[in-house]
């Protein structure tokens, strides 16, 4: 779709047909701005429901990423019987330090959880995980954080391991590295074995998927080796520990799914070489994962999303693009994964970017999605509610790739 930018720099609502009147409303899909475009960088959304079915959205702000101190973490609510987004409010802000991209989720107890790197040195490979905790988070403005404190992981020791891969990786897909490309994999190595790089640089991006056995996995990733792990806790978000490592080089930014048989799977971020979503599975509840290996899907080096709806579809938010952030798509899985038979665009305008999806399940059965929202005249949040009819009302639109 393609809409007028002054249309959203005024928060107007966008919308298109839609058959199912539990979601949203009747014969409707709605679209808005979280707030009117701001020149400053603003990227980086999480979003959850919380009880009462208010939305709550985070996403960092400042005058650039790592390398800005201004940079904070901001929040806005939108209440059930609202029909517009509060005004942005401070979450958490760290003095003089960047606070980057933010993910949240509400815990089977009623506690809200609030997940973002602190940049200590203004690369990524110095950030340090931060966690806020809340139980009182009604009302407006920001949750009241009873908790809040630096998550310290210790990976096994994944040096041999990743060097002996990343060489098999890069010799099985015949890749034929450029001086710039080559240089970083020659970084990548001579870090491999030293341990400040192994315990620092991991970051989230995708929200926490609390599996049936009540365990919690909050997907991780480095971009000093571009690989990931997750960081696993038994004991509703006391304490956390780290995975094996998911091992493919360029497989970053996971979302994780658990299917009906208790096996789980990682969709990642391309930040390598194949131009295809990258794919990891566990069979032990998140301890050791599979390579990476690619899938069917394309992207271009950007975030996505995924999340399992009540009916057991898996709906994935992504640029379905090799190059370029300009198209954002939804597809929907009636086979946890097997295939993506429905495929609707969000957005479709080349020469601007709409990326870094989030993408949750009200109770209610809506379907709720928010991303980083860049076009010439400014920056913002992108809300969008729809439920699944709305992706397969009509035969896929996926385009031919440009």
């Amino acid at each position: 779709m393609k809409h007028s930018h002054l249309f959203f720099a005024l928060c107007l609502v966008a919308t298109v047909a839609i058959s199912t009147p539990e979601c949203c409303c009747a014969e409707e899909q709605r679209a808005e701005l979280v707030f009117p475009l701001n020149a400053q960088h603003n990227h980086a959304p999480g979003i959850v429901e919380l009880p009462n079915g208010e939305l709550l959205v985070s996403w960092y702000r400042g005058s650039g990423e790592r390398k800005a101190d201004d940079v904070r973490v901001l929040g806005s609510r939108k209440k059930p019987d609202e029909d517009k987004w509060s005004e942005p409010f401070l979450m958490v802000d760290t003095p003089d330090l960047p606070d980057c991209n933010t993910c949240m989720m509400v815990d089977p107890n009623g506690q809200l959880f609030l997940f973002w790197p602190v940049i200590l040195a203004n690369t990524w490979e110095s950030c340090l995980t931060q966690v806020a905790v809340s139980s009182d988070y009604s009302g407006s403005g920001s949750p009241r954080w009873k908790r809040r404190e630096t998550m310290f992981l210790k990976p096994m020791d994944f040096g041999p391991e990743v060097l002996g891969k990343l060489d098999a990786f890069l010799q099985n897909n015949r890749i034929q590295l450029d001086a710039k490309q080559q240089a970083g994999v020659d970084l990548v190595k001579a870090r491999l074995s030293d341990k400040l790089y192994q315990r620092l640089g991991w970051q989230p991006r995708c929200k926490p998927t609390v599996l049936r056995s009540g365990r919690i996995l909050l997907p991780l990733y480095t971009d000093t080796f571009s690989i990931s792990l997750m960081a696993i806790s038994d004991d509703g978000g006391q304490t956390w520990r780290a995975s094996g490592p998911l091992i493919g080089y360029g497989n970053i930014q996971p979302a994780v799914l658990e299917r009906r048989d208790g096996s789980l799977v990682a969709y990642m971020r391309e930040n390598g070489f194949t131009g295809k979503i990258r794919i990891c599975e566990s069979r032990d509840q998140g301890e050791t994962w599979t390579d990476a290996f690619s899938s069917d899907l394309p992207n271009p080096g950007s975030g996505l999303d995924v999340v399992r709806l009540q009916n057991g579809h898996w709906v994935l938010i992504y640029n379905d693009t090799l190059e370029g952030r300009h198209r954002l798509a939804v597809s929907i899985s009636e086979d946890e994964g097997k295939s993506w038979r429905w495929t609707k665009h969000l957005e479709d305008l080349p020469g601007n970017s709409f990326h870094y999806p989030a993408i949750i399940q009200g109770k209610d059965g809506t379907i709720h999605a928010v991303y980083s929202y860049f076009v010439p005249e400014g920056k913002s949040m992108k809300y969008v509610a729809f439920d699944e009819n709305w992706v397969t009302s009509q035969p896929s639109t996926v385009q031919p790739i440009p």
